[in-house]
C-alpha cells in the first residue's frame, strides 16, 4: 500500500497516527470487521464495517477477544466501500502506523480490493519508529498504561489510542 507523493506526517515524531484493524479471525478467508485510527491530535475514529457477500469466514476464537458478533457488523457495519473512502479522505498524505502491521495490511487490502480504490496513504509497521531500547521497553510501558486507564473496549480505535500513548510515554522518558 504505497501510493504516490506520501509525506511522512510531522506529527509523527510526537504522536504518530495509529491505525488498528478488527477481523473475522487470522488467515486467507478473514476480512475486516472494524477499523480506527487515532490521529496525532488525539482525534479517534471508529467503524465497524459490513461484511461484503462473499465475506463469510467467522473464527469464533477471534470473536471471543474483539466481542464483536457478526450479527452487529451486519445491522451496523457500514459498507467497506464507504469505510474504504472514508479512511482515504481522513488520512490522505499520511504515514500511518500499526502494530500489526502484516495482518492490518492483508486486512485493508480486502478492504479497499472489494471497493476498487486504492489508498491515499500508506502503512508502516510502528516498530519502524522505535529504537531497540524503546522497543524493549514497549510491552512494560504498554502495560502500565493500559492498568492506569482501566479496563477499555477491546476495539480499534482504543487499542490505536493505547499504542500511540504508549509510543508517547516511550518519547518522553
Amino acid at each position: 500500500m504505497q501510493p504516490e507523493a506520501i509525506v511522512p506526517h510531522r506529527a509523527a515524531a510526537l504522536a504518530p497516527t495509529v491505525l488498528d484493524v478488527e477481523a473475522s479471525g487470522f488467515g486467507r478467508n478473514s476480512y475486516p470487521i472494524e477499523v480506527g485510527f487515532v490521529l496525532p491530535s488525539g482525534h479517534t475514529f471508529c467503524t465497524l464495517v459490513r461484511p461484503e457477500p462473499q465475506w463469510t469466514h467467522w473464527d469464533e476464537q477471534a470473536a471471543q477477544i474483539h466481542h464483536i458478533s457478526r450479527e452487529l457488523i451486519v445491522q451496523r457495519g457500514l459498507p467497506a466501500s464507504e469505510v474504504a473512502r472514508r479512511l482515504n479522505a481522513d488520512l490522505r498524505g499520511q504515514v500511518v502506523y500499526s502494530d500489526g502491521w502484516a495482518n492490518d495490511y492483508s486486512w485493508l487490502g480486502v478492504l479497499f480490493d472489494v471497493a476498487s480504490l486504492a489508498p491515499t496513504f500508506q502503512l508502516e509497521n510502528l516498530r519502524r519508529l522505535l529504537t531497540e531500547e524503546e522497543a524493549d521497553q514497549w510491552h512494560a510501558i504498554k502495560a502500565q498504561i493500559s492498568a492506569e486507564r482501566g479496563p477499555q473496549r477491546h476495539r480499534a480505535s482504543a487499542d490505536a489510542r493505547l499504542l500511540q500513548l504508549t509510543f508517547q510515554r516511550l518519547r518522553n522518558h
